[in-house]
């Protein structure tokens, strides 16, 4: 079960330097695709003047959705060695790009597997890297003279309201760490005329 996942808490920069090309690299915490192009637009952009951009991400607590890219570069000698540094600190949720500004030497393909890891790994190195929570979010239908026992439950479990509809008929949905998950819906149906589902999301 997937109920936590590490990324870092803001963007970061790296370098790397040998015979003369530059490598700059840039960690993002990003959780979407759409973001992580808009991202990468921003800095193709900034650095439009670069021979490479070179990048790789993954997303999801599940940490199966992501892709590399060598970007001109020969196959394998940059994006693979990017994501090799996010493999290698268990992250996701983040983008890591390297723009290349070529100095004239050609390093081979070593010589670049080399580069861009190190650069990878210098922008990874000046982050933050925290833990997230996996949450699943919980729908609660139950009638106002069972508020008593639903509060008593949100308390315990440290539940956090994602909507609420409080009158004759209550609604509310809940975050509930998916850790508890089983055992917040456990203990919310032994509430009689309390009826609890999971929002597929």
């Amino acid at each position: 079960m997937f109920d936590l996942y590490k990324t870092i808490k803001a963007p970061t920069k790296g370098i790397y330097k040998e015979k003369g090309s530059k490598f700059l690299a840039f960690a993002y915490p990003f959780s979407h695709e759409a973001s992580i192009k808009e991202g990468m637009a921003i800095l193709q952009k900034q650095y439009h003047d670069a021979r490479h951009h070179c990048y790789a991400w993954r997303l999801e607590p599940e940490m199966t959705h992501y892709r590399v890219n060598d970007d001109g570069e020969p196959s394998g000698s940059a994006g693979k060695p990017i994501y090799g540094q996010i493999v290698s600190r268990e992250l996701t949720d983040i983008l890591v790009v390297v723009v290349r500004y070529f100095g004239g030497t050609k390093l081979g393909i070593g010589g670049l597997i080399n580069a861009y890891r190190s650069a990878a790994s210098d922008a990874l190195d000046h982050s933050k890297i925290i833990e997230c929570k996996v949450y699943d979010s919980l729908k609660l239908e139950f009638g106002y003279e069972r508020m008593n026992a639903v509060m008593k439950i949100i308390k315990d479990f440290q539940l956090d309201f994602k909507q609420q509809e409080f009158d004759m008929d209550c609604s509310l949905i809940l975050k509930s760490w998916k850790r508890q998950t089983e055992r917040v819906v456990d203990s919310f149906s032994k509430i009689t005329e309390c009826k609890i589902s999971l929002i597929e999301e």
